[in-house]
């Protein structure tokens, strides 16, 4: 069975929503809503047919496809760069040490401070796969054809790139982290605002989020245990991150505190280390081949229907990353 990453088109509509409505909360690039699905799909058709290579607010929405069926089983985002439009909002986790003489003591307070210092970054994220098909390595498949994406549209993208990784959520949906921070000042619980963000926007958190620092030892245990922990399901994917030369940074996510991973751009191994060769010259097994710039990108395993699956000729230049 034979699987290809491509872009996304108008006729993917209804497959994302299905698979949004899989998520389980906390997803805000996949929301369940059909209304913002199309508006992504709509601005990501605009970004494919941009024909100038320069850094932009673009949004580019990758699929994964079973080539034999034509069935959408997995999907992709990224961001050309963020914060252009609305304010692009981290916590900062730092430190305040204070020096007593009088009780020969030194105290150390950890804080989380609001922060925009992630601003012009481009971003990966809303990395979906069909529970169905998550035993057969096509996660890796579908996160790394954006690293040759960005390779094959280098001027596309910052020079910085950010992945945020959905945090700790509770067997009724909530968020400790926000129940312990965010939930006291606006009101609604993580559900209503994880969903008013995903399809309006993060300006309501400019409008009503404290902006003085908030000393974690003020939080619950439940929301302090939080900060920094990626939802179980993403464990593998920051795996896969750091295996690509992300590194944590002490942000994280202001609704549900899952921790925001950061790399340079030309330092990710697959930016870095991918080639281009012809198609029947590439070997080693878990090889990921990519051929055709913007709509036209197309992004599959290497073996023996790889030419079918690219459309292309089997002497064909490709961009090749292997597995190790």
């Amino acid at each position: 069975m034979t699987f290809r990453m491509r872009a996304a088109r108008e006729s993917d509509l209804g497959a994302l929503y299905e698979m949004a409505k899989l998520t389980g909360g906390g997803f805000t690039n996949l929301p369940p809503d059909r209304k913002s699905l199309r508006a992504k799909l709509e601005r990501s058709a605009a970004a494919f047919a941009r024909d100038d290579d320069t850094l932009a607010d673009d949004l580019f929405v990758l699929v994964l496809e079973n080539v034999a069926t034509g069935e959408v089983r997995g999907t992709c985002q990224l961001f050309g760069r963020v914060g252009q439009v609305a304010p692009f909002y981290s916590y900062r986790i730092g430190a305040l040490t204070q020096h007593s003489k009088e009780l020969n003591r030194t105290f150390r307070a950890d804080m989380l401070t609001l922060s925009t210092d992630l601003e012009g970054s481009s971003e990966v994220g809303g990395l979906f796969l069909h529970p169905n098909e998550r035993a057969s390595g096509l996660g890796l498949l579908i996160a790394r054809s954006r690293y040759l994406f960005i390779r094959q549209h280098r001027a596309r993208f910052a020079d910085r790139i950010l992945a945020e990784l959905r945090g700790v959520i509770d067997e009724a949906g909530g968020s400790p982290f926000w129940d312990g921070v965010a939930g006291r000042f606006f009101g609604m619980n993580f559900q209503e605002a994880d969903q008013f963000n995903a399809i309006n926007g993060g300006q309501f958190i400019a409008d009503l989020m404290p902006k003085h620092p908030v000393y974690t030892a003020m939080l619950p245990e439940t929301a302090r245990a939080a900060i920094g922990l990626p939802h179980p399901s993403g464990r593998a994917a920051m795996r896969m991150l750091e295996n690509e030369g992300f590194n944590w940074e002490s942000y994280i996510d202001i609704f549900d505190g899952g921790p925001t991973m950061t790399a340079r751009t030309d330092g990710v191994r697959s930016v870095r280390d991918a080639r281009d060769m012809a198609l029947d010259a590439v070997t080693g097994e878990g090889t990921i081949v990519a051929t055709g710039r913007l709509a036209d990108f197309v992004a599959c395993y290497a073996g023996p229907d790889a030419a079918a699956a690219l459309g292309v000729a089997n002497d064909a230049a490709v961009l090749a990353i292997g597995r190790e």
